[in-house]
């Protein structure tokens, strides 16, 4: 299958590498020719995993996100949501029939990618979607080199317009057959396990990450009483889905924790994977690092906004999102992505669950 890769982060590096490995032509993209030269040059990336280390060639590296967006019928855009807003509108124009691009994870980027395209005046029947995690934990080693310590083995995605579930369905499960299918781009932007596990291990270890010159926050931050937090929120994310009547499995980020419980996004002893891997040791700016950029600014007020609009109360979100904002000494809803933001919050249940349905 033809697809691209949008972007310049971790999983981007890695989605071009593992999709190339699966026999898929690849476009990848990046803005910067600087940054991207070693990629441009060698037309390869190198990864170390569980299946040793070697060199894998990527068909097509390319700086034109127009030869990109044009050559795929998938696109696949691994990208932090705080990045979302101007990709958004670059890509709008070049968007065409049929197309599929799958945001990994998305925080209702899907909506976000949709009204962009709307705005430059490009009507082509487009799918986005959505799902909870990125495909991969990866870190990149160097400019042309990713370690990945492990592989999603469920990836619980909705699509937006819904409407077109079967036909985006039936073409991403060919690139990423981890796909499980949900009911719509809310239900997926409400599997993001981001905004659950980053803002507590942030904030609640802020006093370490500011003294300290690296500090893992999954290894020696991830205490009882921080675990207690997160189960708390996570319990907050569970409650709105199913206000929302969408179905279990909600994958509850407790699982992510376990040996031999039910398996989670990235199956059994993935945490172990990730703090054995001592990938995530690293110096954490409270003010500009995604986690707080992307994670709690946008997957917070999300969270927050989607409850005030329900009804349903969000007292852990809502708080750990007051901490952030003292901190960034910013209101961080007012900025954030919310239902107010994307033009949402005055749709009633049934005109919401038509929009989900139907689109722009």
């Amino acid at each position: 299958m033809r697809v691209a890769v949008l972007g310049g982060g971790h999983g981007c590096y890695a989605a071009a590498v593992e999709l190339s490995e699966k026999g898929h032509e690849v476009w990848f993209w990046r803005r910067g020719a600087e940054a991207f030269a070693p990629v441009l040059e060698r037309r390869s990336i190198r990864i170390r995993d569980s299946r040793g280390d070697r060199e894998v060639a990527i068909a097509h590296p390319t700086l034109s996100l127009e030869e990109a967006i044009g050559s795929a019928e998938v696109v696949v855009i691994p990208l932090p949501a705080d990045t979302h807003e101007d990709l958004a509108a670059a890509c709008a124009p070049h968007w065409r029939d049929g197309q599929v691009a799958f945001l990994p994870p998305g925080t209702l980027g899907s909506i976000l990618f949709a009204q962009a395209a709307r705005a430059a005046g490009n009507s082509a029947d487009v799918s986005f979607a959505e799902t909870g995690t990125l495909p991969y934990l990866v870190r990149k080693h160097g400019p042309a080199e990713i370690v990945v310590s492990a592989y999603a083995t469920r990836l619980p995605t909705g699509v937006f317009p819904a409407r077109n579930a079967g036909h985006a369905f039936g073409l991403l499960e060919q690139v990423y057959p981890a796909i499980e299918r949900i009911e719509d781009g809310l239900s997926g932007g409400l599997m993001n396990a981001g905004p659950i596990i980053h803002p507590p291990l942030i904030l609640m270890n802020a006093g370490p990450l500011e003294y300290f010159p690296a500090w893992d926050i999954h290894n020696e931050g991830t205490q009882p009483s921080i675990r207690a937090v997160t189960t708390a929120l996570d319990n907050e994310r569970i409650a709105l889905r199913e206000a929302l009547g969408y179905r279990a499995p909600h994958f509850p980020l407790a699982d992510h924790y376990t040996l031999d419980g039910d398996e989670w996004m990235y199956g059994n002893a993935a945490h172990e994977k990730l703090t054995d891997s001592g990938d995530w040791r690293e110096k954490i700016d409270l003010k500009t690092h995604r986690y707080m950029r992307e994670d709690t600014a946008l997957g917070l007020s999300m969270l927050v906004s989607i409850g005030r609009w329900l009804g349903v109360e969000t007292p852990v979100a809502s708080g750990l999102l007051a901490m952030a904002s003292a901190i960034t000494g910013e209101d961080l809803y007012a900025a954030g992505r919310t239902l107010e933001s994307l033009g949402l919050d005055t749709l009633d249940r049934n005109a919401m669950k038509d929009f989900l349905h139907d689109g722009i």
